[in-house]
Protein backbone atom coordinates (compact mmCIF):
# COMPACT_ATOMS: atom_id res chain seq x y z
CA UNK A 1 0.00 0.00 0.00
CA UNK A 2 1.16 3.40 -0.63
CA UNK A 3 1.74 5.99 2.30
CA UNK A 4 0.45 9.17 0.72
CA UNK A 5 -2.30 10.50 1.82
CA UNK A 6 -4.38 10.46 -1.43
CA UNK A 7 -3.27 7.45 -3.34
CA UNK A 8 -5.21 4.71 -1.22
CA UNK A 9 -8.87 6.54 -1.70
CA UNK A 10 -8.26 8.15 -5.32
CA UNK A 11 -7.68 4.06 -6.11
CA UNK A 12 -10.74 2.34 -4.11
CA UNK A 13 -13.26 5.16 -4.64
CA UNK A 14 -16.03 3.03 -6.42
CA UNK A 15 -15.40 0.14 -4.14
CA UNK A 16 -16.29 -1.04 -0.85
CA UNK A 17 -13.35 -0.17 1.29
CA UNK A 18 -12.83 3.20 -0.21
CA UNK A 19 -11.22 5.18 2.57
CA UNK A 20 -11.50 9.02 3.52
CA UNK A 21 -8.47 10.72 4.37
CA UNK A 22 -7.42 12.00 7.48
CA UNK A 23 -6.80 15.67 5.61
CA UNK A 24 -10.40 15.55 4.58
CA UNK A 25 -12.10 14.41 8.07
CA UNK A 26 -10.33 17.18 9.37
CA UNK A 27 -11.20 19.88 6.50
CA UNK A 28 -15.10 18.86 6.71
CA UNK A 29 -14.87 19.97 10.49
CA UNK A 30 -14.76 23.27 9.05
CA UNK A 31 -17.56 23.26 6.73
CA UNK A 32 -20.24 26.32 7.85
CA UNK A 33 -23.19 24.50 8.17
CA UNK A 34 -21.63 21.54 10.01
CA UNK A 35 -19.33 23.33 12.25
CA UNK A 36 -19.50 22.39 15.94
CA UNK A 37 -18.64 24.64 18.76
CA UNK A 38 -15.14 23.42 20.92
CA UNK A 39 -15.92 24.13 24.09
CA UNK A 40 -14.45 21.29 25.81
CA UNK A 41 -11.22 20.84 28.14
CA UNK A 42 -9.19 17.89 29.64
CA UNK A 43 -10.93 18.00 32.93
CA UNK A 44 -14.23 18.40 30.82
CA UNK A 45 -13.01 15.08 28.94
CA UNK A 46 -12.12 13.00 31.91
CA UNK A 47 -15.54 14.32 33.68
CA UNK A 48 -17.55 12.92 30.70
CA UNK A 49 -15.77 9.59 31.05
CA UNK A 50 -16.30 9.30 34.68
CA UNK A 51 -19.76 10.23 34.70
CA UNK A 52 -20.77 7.69 32.02
CA UNK A 53 -18.79 4.90 33.44
CA UNK A 54 -19.75 5.13 36.75
CA UNK A 55 -23.64 3.91 36.50
CA UNK A 56 -25.80 0.74 36.12
CA UNK A 57 -22.30 -1.59 36.27
CA UNK A 58 -21.48 0.06 39.84
CA UNK A 59 -25.26 -0.03 41.12
CA UNK A 60 -26.40 -2.65 39.25
CA UNK A 61 -25.32 -5.13 36.92
CA UNK A 62 -22.52 -6.33 40.17
CA UNK A 63 -25.23 -7.99 41.82
CA UNK A 64 -25.93 -10.36 38.95
CA UNK A 65 -22.49 -10.80 38.28
CA UNK A 66 -21.69 -12.38 41.58
CA UNK A 67 -25.23 -13.99 41.99
CA UNK A 68 -25.62 -15.59 38.65
CA UNK A 69 -21.93 -16.59 37.56
CA UNK A 70 -18.82 -15.27 39.99
CA UNK A 71 -19.35 -15.11 43.46
CA UNK A 72 -16.82 -12.87 45.47
CA UNK A 73 -14.44 -13.71 42.63
CA UNK A 74 -16.75 -11.34 40.59
CA UNK A 75 -13.44 -8.10 41.81
CA UNK A 76 -11.44 -10.74 39.53
CA UNK A 77 -13.94 -9.99 36.50
CA UNK A 78 -13.95 -6.57 36.78
CA UNK A 79 -9.95 -6.84 36.47
CA UNK A 80 -10.38 -8.87 33.83
CA UNK A 81 -13.07 -6.54 32.22
CA UNK A 82 -10.81 -3.17 32.95
CA UNK A 83 -7.68 -5.03 31.40
CA UNK A 84 -9.60 -5.65 27.99
CA UNK A 85 -10.74 -2.03 28.21
CA UNK A 86 -7.38 -0.76 29.17
CA UNK A 87 -5.79 -2.10 25.62
CA UNK A 88 -8.75 -0.59 23.49
CA UNK A 89 -8.78 2.34 25.26
CA UNK A 90 -4.90 2.56 24.37
CA UNK A 91 -6.18 2.56 21.04
CA UNK A 92 -9.28 4.84 21.12
CA UNK A 93 -6.33 7.40 22.47
CA UNK A 94 -3.99 6.90 19.81
CA UNK A 95 -6.95 7.51 16.96
CA UNK A 96 -8.49 10.18 18.95
CA UNK A 97 -5.37 11.72 18.91
CA UNK A 98 -4.96 11.67 15.02
CA UNK A 99 -8.16 12.02 14.05
CA UNK A 100 -9.91 14.75 15.98
CA UNK A 101 -13.15 14.79 14.70
CA UNK A 102 -16.74 13.76 16.06
CA UNK A 103 -17.72 9.96 15.24
CA UNK A 104 -15.34 7.94 17.14
CA UNK A 105 -15.06 4.58 15.75
CA UNK A 106 -16.98 5.39 12.86
CA UNK A 107 -14.47 8.02 11.31
CA UNK A 108 -11.48 5.71 12.33
CA UNK A 109 -12.99 3.01 10.45
CA UNK A 110 -13.52 5.46 7.49
CA UNK A 111 -9.92 6.12 7.80
CA UNK A 112 -8.18 3.35 7.99
CA UNK A 113 -10.58 0.38 6.67
CA UNK A 114 -12.92 2.21 4.36
CA UNK A 115 -16.83 2.98 4.07
CA UNK A 116 -17.97 -0.22 4.23
CA UNK A 117 -16.05 -1.11 7.48
CA UNK A 118 -17.02 2.28 8.77
CA UNK A 119 -20.30 2.15 8.32
CA UNK A 120 -20.50 -1.21 10.07
CA UNK A 121 -18.69 -0.04 12.92
CA UNK A 122 -21.60 2.88 12.61
CA UNK A 123 -24.59 0.80 12.54
CA UNK A 124 -22.70 -0.92 15.41
CA UNK A 125 -22.33 2.16 17.46
CA UNK A 126 -25.68 2.94 17.39
CA UNK A 127 -26.81 -0.55 18.84
CA UNK A 128 -23.97 0.43 21.46
CA UNK A 129 -24.70 4.00 22.28
CA UNK A 130 -28.90 3.96 21.92
CA UNK A 131 -29.33 0.69 23.57
CA UNK A 132 -26.78 1.35 26.33
CA UNK A 133 -28.92 4.90 26.88
CA UNK A 134 -31.99 2.81 27.27
CA UNK A 135 -30.43 0.15 29.29
CA UNK A 136 -29.23 2.74 32.07
CA UNK A 137 -32.55 4.15 32.09
CA UNK A 138 -34.47 1.31 33.10
CA UNK A 139 -31.71 0.89 35.97
CA UNK A 140 -32.17 4.20 36.62
CA UNK A 141 -36.00 3.88 36.90
CA UNK A 142 -35.60 0.71 39.17
CA UNK A 143 -33.78 2.84 41.82
CA UNK A 144 -36.72 5.24 41.49
CA UNK A 145 -39.73 2.84 41.77
CA UNK A 146 -37.30 1.68 44.70
CA UNK A 147 -37.66 5.31 46.31
CA UNK A 148 -41.20 6.04 45.79
CA UNK A 149 -42.17 2.74 47.40
CA UNK A 150 -39.99 3.52 50.54
CA UNK A 151 -42.06 6.96 50.36
CA UNK A 152 -45.43 5.21 50.12
CA UNK A 153 -46.38 6.49 46.45
CA UNK A 154 -45.57 3.51 44.14
CA UNK A 155 -45.96 3.70 40.61
CA UNK A 156 -49.40 1.68 38.93
CA UNK A 157 -47.93 -1.47 37.91
CA UNK A 158 -48.84 -0.64 33.96
CA UNK A 159 -46.32 1.98 34.75
CA UNK A 160 -43.45 0.26 36.07
CA UNK A 161 -42.15 -1.61 32.87
CA UNK A 162 -41.47 -5.03 31.61
CA UNK A 163 -41.18 -7.84 34.70
CA UNK A 164 -43.40 -5.48 36.58
CA UNK A 165 -46.22 -8.80 36.63
CA UNK A 166 -48.55 -6.36 35.19
CA UNK A 167 -50.60 -8.81 32.12
CA UNK A 168 -51.11 -7.20 29.53
CA UNK A 169 -49.38 -3.44 28.71
CA UNK A 170 -46.97 -2.36 30.45
CA UNK A 171 -44.55 0.80 29.86
CA UNK A 172 -42.08 1.79 32.03
CA UNK A 173 -42.56 5.53 32.30
CA UNK A 174 -39.98 6.99 34.50
CA UNK A 175 -37.57 5.80 31.64
CA UNK A 176 -38.85 7.15 29.02
CA UNK A 177 -39.13 10.56 30.67
CA UNK A 178 -35.62 10.24 31.43
CA UNK A 179 -34.29 9.71 28.43
CA UNK A 180 -36.95 12.92 26.95
CA UNK A 181 -35.17 15.08 29.83
CA UNK A 182 -31.46 14.57 29.06
CA UNK A 183 -32.44 14.65 25.34
CA UNK A 184 -33.47 18.40 25.66
CA UNK A 185 -30.04 19.37 28.02
CA UNK A 186 -28.52 17.33 25.26
CA UNK A 187 -29.73 19.93 22.42
CA UNK A 188 -29.10 23.16 24.37
CA UNK A 189 -25.21 22.42 24.32
CA UNK A 190 -22.13 20.76 25.39
CA UNK A 191 -20.81 23.00 27.96
CA UNK A 192 -24.16 23.04 29.43
CA UNK A 193 -23.73 19.34 29.51
CA UNK A 194 -20.39 19.34 31.00
CA UNK A 195 -21.92 21.54 33.59
CA UNK A 196 -24.87 19.18 34.81
CA UNK A 197 -22.23 15.89 34.42
CA UNK A 198 -20.35 17.71 36.61
CA UNK A 199 -22.15 18.35 39.15
CA UNK A 200 -23.71 15.02 38.99
CA UNK A 201 -20.36 13.33 38.85
CA UNK A 202 -19.35 15.00 42.10
CA UNK A 203 -22.62 13.40 43.76
CA UNK A 204 -22.36 10.00 42.25
CA UNK A 205 -18.67 9.60 43.19
CA UNK A 206 -19.50 11.05 47.05
CA UNK A 207 -22.12 8.09 47.15
CA UNK A 208 -19.28 5.30 46.16
CA UNK A 209 -16.78 6.78 48.34
CA UNK A 210 -19.20 6.43 51.30
CA UNK A 211 -20.50 2.44 49.93
CA UNK A 212 -16.22 2.02 50.31
CA UNK A 213 -15.99 4.10 53.62
CA UNK A 214 -19.13 2.33 55.19
CA UNK A 215 -19.09 -0.90 54.15
CA UNK A 216 -15.84 -1.75 55.01
CA UNK A 217 -16.31 -1.87 58.44
CA UNK A 218 -19.60 -4.40 57.88
CA UNK A 219 -17.60 -7.22 55.80
CA UNK A 220 -17.84 -10.70 57.19
CA UNK A 221 -14.69 -12.67 56.03
CA UNK A 222 -16.93 -15.57 55.77
CA UNK A 223 -18.84 -14.01 52.74
CA UNK A 224 -15.49 -14.07 51.09
CA UNK A 225 -15.53 -18.30 51.39
CA UNK A 226 -15.29 -19.67 48.66
CA UNK A 227 -13.79 -17.25 46.84
CA UNK A 228 -14.11 -19.00 43.86
CA UNK A 229 -17.22 -21.20 43.89
CA UNK A 230 -17.30 -24.74 42.32
CA UNK A 231 -18.30 -24.52 38.94
CA UNK A 232 -22.14 -26.00 38.80
CA UNK A 233 -23.76 -27.11 35.69
CA UNK A 234 -26.58 -24.70 34.37
CA UNK A 235 -28.86 -26.74 32.75
CA UNK A 236 -31.52 -23.33 32.18
CA UNK A 237 -28.09 -22.24 30.45
CA UNK A 238 -28.54 -24.90 27.64
CA UNK A 239 -29.55 -23.83 23.64
CA UNK A 240 -29.49 -20.61 23.02
CA UNK A 241 -29.08 -19.21 26.34
CA UNK A 242 -25.49 -20.89 26.57
CA UNK A 243 -22.37 -18.79 25.53
CA UNK A 244 -21.20 -19.49 22.23
CA UNK A 245 -17.80 -20.86 23.23
CA UNK A 246 -19.84 -23.19 24.90
CA UNK A 247 -21.54 -24.16 22.10
CA UNK A 248 -18.57 -24.38 19.73
CA UNK A 249 -16.66 -26.76 22.40
CA UNK A 250 -20.13 -28.28 22.96
CA UNK A 251 -19.17 -28.79 26.64
CA UNK A 252 -21.88 -28.19 29.66
CA UNK A 253 -22.62 -24.81 30.09
CA UNK A 254 -21.92 -24.19 33.72
CA UNK A 255 -21.47 -21.15 36.49
CA UNK A 256 -19.36 -20.09 38.71
CA UNK A 257 -15.46 -21.74 38.51
CA UNK A 258 -12.96 -20.04 36.32
CA UNK A 259 -15.02 -19.98 33.28
CA UNK A 260 -17.63 -18.43 35.81
CA UNK A 261 -15.20 -15.56 36.09
CA UNK A 262 -14.99 -15.02 32.39
CA UNK A 263 -18.53 -15.28 32.41
CA UNK A 264 -19.25 -12.78 34.67
CA UNK A 265 -16.53 -10.63 33.16
CA UNK A 266 -18.22 -10.61 29.88
CA UNK A 267 -22.05 -9.15 31.81
CA UNK A 268 -19.93 -6.37 34.26
CA UNK A 269 -18.14 -5.05 31.02
CA UNK A 270 -21.35 -3.27 30.73
CA UNK A 271 -19.74 -1.27 33.65
CA UNK A 272 -16.73 0.10 31.45
CA UNK A 273 -18.95 1.13 28.58
CA UNK A 274 -18.75 4.62 27.77
CA UNK A 275 -14.91 5.89 28.18
CA UNK A 276 -15.06 5.41 24.22
CA UNK A 277 -17.91 8.11 24.02
CA UNK A 278 -14.96 10.85 25.43
CA UNK A 279 -13.93 10.24 21.73
CA UNK A 280 -17.05 11.01 20.19
CA UNK A 281 -16.83 14.44 21.61
CA UNK A 282 -13.02 14.81 19.47
CA UNK A 283 -14.36 17.49 17.36
CA UNK A 284 -15.91 20.31 20.18
CA UNK A 285 -12.66 19.77 22.45
CA UNK A 286 -10.55 22.72 21.99
CA UNK A 287 -7.14 20.82 22.34
CA UNK A 288 -8.23 17.03 21.23
CA UNK A 289 -4.70 15.62 20.22
CA UNK A 290 -3.88 16.03 24.25
CA UNK A 291 -6.96 16.53 25.89
CA UNK A 292 -8.62 13.17 24.23
CA UNK A 293 -6.24 10.90 24.83
CA UNK A 294 -6.12 12.17 28.84
CA UNK A 295 -9.84 11.96 29.32
CA UNK A 296 -10.15 8.32 27.96
CA UNK A 297 -6.90 7.09 30.06
CA UNK A 298 -7.69 8.90 32.93
CA UNK A 299 -11.44 8.44 33.47
CA UNK A 300 -10.85 4.68 32.91
CA UNK A 301 -8.13 4.71 35.82
CA UNK A 302 -10.49 6.17 38.04
CA UNK A 303 -13.16 3.84 37.34
CA UNK A 304 -11.52 0.91 37.55
CA UNK A 305 -10.07 1.47 41.43
CA UNK A 306 -13.38 2.24 42.21
CA UNK A 307 -15.57 -0.55 40.77
CA UNK A 308 -13.01 -2.91 42.64
CA UNK A 309 -13.36 -1.40 46.03
CA UNK A 310 -17.28 -1.80 45.78
CA UNK A 311 -17.05 -4.68 44.73
CA UNK A 312 -15.11 -6.27 47.25
CA UNK A 313 -16.83 -4.78 49.99
CA UNK A 314 -20.44 -5.56 48.78
CA UNK A 315 -19.49 -9.47 48.63
CA UNK A 316 -18.19 -8.70 51.66
CA UNK A 317 -20.94 -7.15 52.87
CA UNK A 318 -23.42 -10.28 51.98
CA UNK A 319 -23.24 -13.47 50.75
CA UNK A 320 -23.35 -13.74 47.52
CA UNK A 321 -25.89 -15.80 46.70
CA UNK A 322 -28.19 -13.51 48.89
CA UNK A 323 -27.77 -10.26 46.50
CA UNK A 324 -30.22 -8.46 44.69
CA UNK A 325 -29.59 -8.25 41.35
CA UNK A 326 -31.45 -4.94 40.71
CA UNK A 327 -30.22 -3.07 43.74
CA UNK A 328 -27.19 -4.74 45.12
CA UNK A 329 -25.57 -1.77 47.14
CA UNK A 330 -28.41 -0.67 48.30
CA UNK A 331 -29.71 -3.89 49.54
CA UNK A 332 -26.57 -5.39 51.27
CA UNK A 333 -26.59 -2.18 53.40
CA UNK A 334 -30.96 -2.82 54.52
CA UNK A 335 -29.54 -6.41 54.95
CA UNK A 336 -26.86 -5.28 57.80
CA UNK A 337 -29.57 -2.80 59.34
CA UNK A 338 -28.75 0.44 57.76
CA UNK A 339 -31.85 1.72 55.94
CA UNK A 340 -30.52 5.10 55.84
CA UNK A 341 -27.24 4.08 53.92
CA UNK A 342 -29.59 2.13 51.52
CA UNK A 343 -31.52 5.24 51.39
CA UNK A 344 -28.50 7.43 50.73
CA UNK A 345 -27.37 5.16 48.10
CA UNK A 346 -30.74 5.04 45.67
CA UNK A 347 -30.71 8.34 45.62
CA UNK A 348 -26.69 8.77 44.51
CA UNK A 349 -28.41 6.15 42.12
CA UNK A 350 -30.85 8.34 41.12
CA UNK A 351 -28.87 10.91 40.28
CA UNK A 352 -25.51 9.56 39.19
CA UNK A 353 -27.30 7.48 36.20
CA UNK A 354 -28.54 10.95 34.61
CA UNK A 355 -25.54 11.33 32.97
CA UNK A 356 -24.98 8.39 32.27
CA UNK A 357 -27.85 8.76 29.82
CA UNK A 358 -26.82 11.99 29.26
CA UNK A 359 -23.80 11.36 27.74
CA UNK A 360 -24.35 8.10 25.87
CA UNK A 361 -27.15 9.90 23.80
CA UNK A 362 -24.56 12.58 22.98
CA UNK A 363 -21.93 10.20 21.24
CA UNK A 364 -24.99 8.26 19.78
CA UNK A 365 -25.88 11.56 17.93
CA UNK A 366 -22.34 12.51 17.26
CA UNK A 367 -21.90 8.98 15.55
CA UNK A 368 -25.27 9.77 13.00
CA UNK A 369 -23.73 13.50 12.48
CA UNK A 370 -20.65 12.05 11.26
CA UNK A 371 -22.42 9.01 9.45
CA UNK A 372 -24.75 11.95 7.52
CA UNK A 373 -22.30 14.68 6.64
CA UNK A 374 -20.21 11.89 4.81
CA UNK A 375 -23.64 10.96 2.92
CA UNK A 376 -24.38 7.50 4.26
CA UNK A 377 -27.64 8.60 6.37
CA UNK A 378 -29.96 11.58 5.26
CA UNK A 379 -28.72 15.05 5.71
CA UNK A 380 -31.28 15.38 8.35
CA UNK A 381 -29.20 13.70 11.06
CA UNK A 382 -26.25 16.23 10.13
CA UNK A 383 -28.06 19.63 10.44
CA UNK A 384 -26.46 22.43 13.25
CA UNK A 385 -28.55 24.27 15.51
CA UNK A 386 -28.28 27.91 14.72
CA UNK A 387 -27.26 29.01 17.87
CA UNK A 388 -26.49 26.38 19.90
CA UNK A 389 -24.32 24.74 17.25
CA UNK A 390 -25.16 21.27 18.21
CA UNK A 391 -26.50 17.92 15.66
CA UNK A 392 -30.01 19.19 17.19
CA UNK A 393 -32.16 16.90 14.64
CA UNK A 394 -30.18 13.61 15.36
CA UNK A 395 -30.73 14.30 18.89
CA UNK A 396 -34.35 14.65 19.01
CA UNK A 397 -35.05 11.76 16.70
CA UNK A 398 -32.79 9.32 18.37
CA UNK A 399 -33.30 10.65 21.81
CA UNK A 400 -37.27 9.86 21.12
CA UNK A 401 -36.41 6.38 19.43
CA UNK A 402 -34.39 5.03 22.92
CA UNK A 403 -36.82 6.82 25.29
CA UNK A 404 -39.42 4.33 23.48
CA UNK A 405 -37.29 1.47 23.14
CA UNK A 406 -36.47 2.21 27.38
CA UNK A 407 -40.60 1.69 27.98
CA UNK A 408 -40.71 -0.86 26.82
CA UNK A 409 -37.79 -3.45 26.74
CA UNK A 410 -36.55 -5.14 30.25
CA UNK A 411 -33.03 -4.38 31.47
CA UNK A 412 -31.07 -7.82 30.99
CA UNK A 413 -32.42 -7.91 27.11
CA UNK A 414 -31.05 -4.88 26.40
CA UNK A 415 -27.02 -4.94 28.29
CA UNK A 416 -25.92 -8.14 26.35
CA UNK A 417 -26.92 -6.18 23.35
CA UNK A 418 -24.29 -3.43 24.34
CA UNK A 419 -21.94 -5.52 25.65
CA UNK A 420 -21.31 -7.39 22.21
CA UNK A 421 -22.00 -3.99 20.05
CA UNK A 422 -19.12 -2.28 22.11
CA UNK A 423 -16.72 -5.44 21.81
CA UNK A 424 -17.09 -5.33 18.17
CA UNK A 425 -16.12 -1.54 18.17
CA UNK A 426 -12.83 -2.70 20.23
CA UNK A 427 -11.83 -4.97 17.67
CA UNK A 428 -12.21 -2.47 14.73
CA UNK A 429 -10.47 0.37 16.32
CA UNK A 430 -7.42 -2.06 16.95
CA UNK A 431 -7.29 -3.41 13.75
CA UNK A 432 -7.26 0.13 12.34
CA UNK A 433 -4.60 1.19 14.49
CA UNK A 434 -2.42 -1.28 13.04
CA UNK A 435 -3.48 -0.36 9.47
CA UNK A 436 -2.84 3.15 10.22
CA UNK A 437 0.41 2.94 11.44
CA UNK A 438 1.81 0.86 8.20
CA UNK A 439 -0.63 3.20 5.60
CA UNK A 440 0.25 6.15 7.05
CA UNK A 441 3.16 6.46 9.44
CA UNK A 442 3.73 10.03 8.46
CA UNK A 443 0.37 11.10 10.17
CA UNK A 444 1.78 13.23 13.28
CA UNK A 445 0.57 11.66 16.42
CA UNK A 446 0.45 13.38 19.63
CA UNK A 447 -0.39 10.55 21.58
CA UNK A 448 1.03 6.77 20.11
CA UNK A 449 -0.21 3.73 21.71
CA UNK A 450 2.78 1.46 23.00
CA UNK A 451 4.03 -2.13 21.84
CA UNK A 452 2.47 -2.06 18.78
CA UNK A 453 1.12 -4.45 16.82
CA UNK A 454 1.49 -6.63 20.31
CA UNK A 455 -1.08 -4.44 22.26
CA UNK A 456 -3.36 -3.81 19.37
CA UNK A 457 -3.09 -7.67 18.65
CA UNK A 458 -4.03 -8.60 22.90
CA UNK A 459 -6.52 -6.04 22.13
CA UNK A 460 -8.30 -8.47 19.54
CA UNK A 461 -7.78 -11.37 21.20
CA UNK A 462 -9.39 -10.58 24.63
CA UNK A 463 -11.97 -8.74 23.11
CA UNK A 464 -13.03 -12.07 20.94
CA UNK A 465 -12.79 -13.92 24.00
CA UNK A 466 -15.65 -11.68 25.98
CA UNK A 467 -17.53 -11.84 23.15
CA UNK A 468 -17.51 -15.35 22.89
CA UNK A 469 -18.61 -15.39 26.78
CA UNK A 470 -21.83 -13.95 25.13
CA UNK A 471 -24.93 -16.28 25.15
CA UNK A 472 -25.95 -17.71 21.31
CA UNK A 473 -29.03 -15.54 21.55
CA UNK A 474 -27.22 -12.75 22.17
CA UNK A 475 -24.96 -13.08 18.88
CA UNK A 476 -28.18 -14.18 16.64
CA UNK A 477 -29.90 -10.50 17.74
CA UNK A 478 -26.81 -8.94 16.93
CA UNK A 479 -26.21 -10.87 13.71
CA UNK A 480 -30.17 -9.48 13.10
CA UNK A 481 -29.32 -6.22 13.97
CA UNK A 482 -26.11 -6.08 11.52
CA UNK A 483 -27.55 -7.45 8.38
CA UNK A 484 -30.33 -4.87 8.35
CA UNK A 485 -27.57 -2.32 8.18
CA UNK A 486 -25.68 -3.64 5.65
CA UNK A 487 -29.79 -3.65 3.60
CA UNK A 488 -29.39 0.01 4.54
CA UNK A 489 -26.13 0.73 3.53
CA UNK A 490 -26.87 -1.30 -0.61
CA UNK A 491 -30.35 0.75 -0.82
CA UNK A 492 -28.88 4.58 0.60
CA UNK A 493 -25.75 4.78 1.63
CA UNK A 494 -23.80 3.68 -0.76
CA UNK A 495 -25.50 5.18 -3.34
CA UNK A 496 -25.05 8.91 -1.31
CA UNK A 497 -21.58 8.32 0.10
CA UNK A 498 -19.86 11.61 -0.80
CA UNK A 499 -17.02 9.60 -1.00
CA UNK A 500 -18.26 7.78 -3.97
CA UNK A 501 -19.23 10.99 -5.57
CA UNK A 502 -15.27 12.10 -5.37
CA UNK A 503 -16.48 14.89 -2.29
CA UNK A 504 -13.49 12.92 -0.14
CA UNK A 505 -9.92 12.38 -1.84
Amino acid sequence: MSTTPDTGPERSRNGLFRTKSIEQSIQDTEEPEHKLKKTLSALDLTVFGVGVVIGSGIFVITGTAATDYAGPAVTISFVVAAVVCALAALCYAEFASTVPVAGSAYTFAFASLGEFPAWIIGWDLILELALGCATVSVGWSGYVQSLLDSWGIPLPAALQGPGSGQDGFSFNIAAFLLVVAVMLVVVVGMKLSAWVTSVVVAIKVTVVLIVIAVGAFFIKSSNYTPYIPPAQDNKSGSGLSATLLEGIAGFTPSSFGVMGIFTAAAVVFFAFIGFDVVATAAEETRNPQKDVPRGILGSLAICTVLYVAVAAVVTGMQNYKDLDPGAPLAEAFKSVGHPFWAGLISFGAVIGLTTVCMILLLGQSRVFFAMSRDGLLPPVFSAVHPKFRTPYRSTIILGLLTALVAGFISLEELSKLVNIGTLFAFVVVALGVLILRRTRPDLPRAFKAPWVPLLPIASVACSVWLMLNLSVETWLRFAVWMAVGVVIYFVYGRRHSRAARGNAR
